[in-house]
């Protein structure tokens, strides 16, 4: 029987996901979801989770377990040795008995982990020193997206509009409480406390009263030495997402989707993956042409500000007195059946198959 070619053969990605992060749970759905919809025809996938002590281990190529409402986790598996070096691709699996075995080459990693060590450049940098090609931010962009306070300072000096903020860390809060509540005290309510490094709205809360402050202030401590506290804005919430640009063009931009919230109610965790009543999406938004072109100029100039690769959601507030007002930028946003990034993308004429197949094909293509 003829050898297969290189031609022949298909892609073969390493899907990692799991991590250390208190966003694991998030991380295996999304993951669920990209295995049950990728291109069998064009790749072959090698499933690696990454448990919540940092152990890479081979997961089975099935999307049944990761389904959010299983409350999905990395389970015991071989363990998995990445290429040793920049100059092998090879992966390797080692059993419980010490038996080894060659995975094969890998061609490129997906790196579908969300918060800390493995969306914030972490990952990346690993990756890197391997010389092995990945899907999405390089260091860079991956670090300075996770740190909100990193984030929004590179943005402002960018010219883009921020919501004001005061950033606390764990030290400051245990020693001097009041010097902080004293910085605190001017800026307007209602405020959001937030954890500098971490998504899926883990650890937020909304304060509409300084009295709520010590509560917020300890979730948000809690997961991780620094919070952000910043301003509310009142408006729309709007969510654009954002592709590099396919060999050597401009970065693209999605049409618009709306985050719709009872009154009273901010987008928090369960809404975002429970699909709670709460909150629903709506997508293209009901937006003006020239609302939504300012809003994809500035998505992409806040993705071109920190050297963004690949991929990127970018969140807005649309306020009547305060104009467009960049919230966050997240560069790996999830990939669940509800999430919006491959929504907006479906809505822009990118069906969620070909969607992953343009992710893995940009990062094949990106120079790091």
């Amino acid at each position: 029987m003829p050898r297969e070619t290189a031609s022949e053969r298909k892609t073969r990605v390493a899907v990692l996901f799991g991590g250390r992060s208190s966003e694991h749970m998030i991380s295996c759905a999304t993951a669920g979801s990209v295995l049950a919809h990728i291109d069998r025809d064009r790749f072959e996938v090698v499933p690696i989770g990454i448990t919540r002590e940092g152990r890479f281990v081979l997961q089975a190529d099935d999307p049944a377990p990761l389904a959010l409402e299983r409350a999905p986790q990395v389970t015991a598996g071989d363990a998995v040795q990445l290429p040793e070096s920049s100059q092998s691709r090879a992966l390797v699996a080692t059993d419980d008995s010490g038996a080894v075995r060659q995975l094969g080459d890998v061609d490129v990693v997906f790196p579908i982990l969300h918060g800390r060590f493995g969306e914030d450049g972490t990952l990346q940098g690993m990756l890197d020193l391997m010389d092995v090609p990945y899907v999405g931010n390089g260091v860079l962009a991956s670090a300075v997206a996770m740190d909100k306070h990193f984030a929004k300072t590179v943005l402002e000096h960018a010219g883009i509009a921020v919501a004001p903020w005061v950033t606390v860390s764990r030290r400051e809060w245990a020693t001097d409480p009041e010097a902080v509540r004293g910085r605190i005290e001017q800026l307007p309510l209602p405020l959001f406390v937030k954890p500098a490094r971490a998504g899926s709205s883990v650890g937020v809360s909304r304060v509409d009263s300084l009295v709520d402050l010590e509560r917020a202030m300890e979730l948000a401590l809690a997961e991780d030495t620094r919070a952000l506290v910043e301003v509310g804005v009142l408006g729309r919430e709007i969510e654009v997402g954002v592709l590099g640009g396919r060999d050597g063009g401009p970065t693209r931009a999605s049409l618009p989707g709306e985050i719709v919230l009872d009154e009273g109610t901010f987008y928090d965790f369960d809404a975002k993956y429970r699909g709670l009543p709460t909150a629903r999406t709506e997508c293209p938004a009901d937006l003006d042409e020239a609302t939504i072109e300012a809003l994809q100029a500035t998505a992409i100039r806040a993705f071109d500000a920190i050297d963004g690769s690949g991929l990127a959601r970018v969140d807005f507030f649309v306020s009547p007195e305060h104009g467009i007002v960049l919230n966050e930028v997240n560069t790996m946003p999830g990939f669940t059946s509800i999430s919006m990034f491959p929504v907006v993308w479906e809505a822009s004429g990118i069906a969620y198959r070909d969607l992953i197949t343009e992710l893995i094909e940009l990062g094949l293509q990106a120079e790091r």
